[in-house]
């Protein structure tokens, strides 16, 4: 019911790409840096409407997943 509607929240597949480098590619230090990409992204108040609190600042599943990606 959410497809193509740019709201799912791609954190969580952002991480677990995260803990596929650490754990299976051995690549800790890549694993490291998106995860800290993710959570500047956080701090710096991006939230995609699952997570969305005010304050915030509301954002799609595309500009979530770039944010993540400015950060890197």
């Amino acid at each position: 019911d959410i497809v193509g509607k740019g709201v799912a929240n791609p954190l969580a597949t952002i991480l677990s790409a995260a803990l596929m480098l650490r754990h299976s590619l051995g690549q800790a230090a890549a694993a490291g840096r998106l995860e800290a990409a993710v959570k500047k992204t956080l701090r710096d108040g991006y939230r995609t409407a699952d997570i969305y609190t005010e304050g915030t600042r509301r954002v799609s599943t595309a500009e979530m997943a770039a944010a993540v990606a400015e950060r890197l």
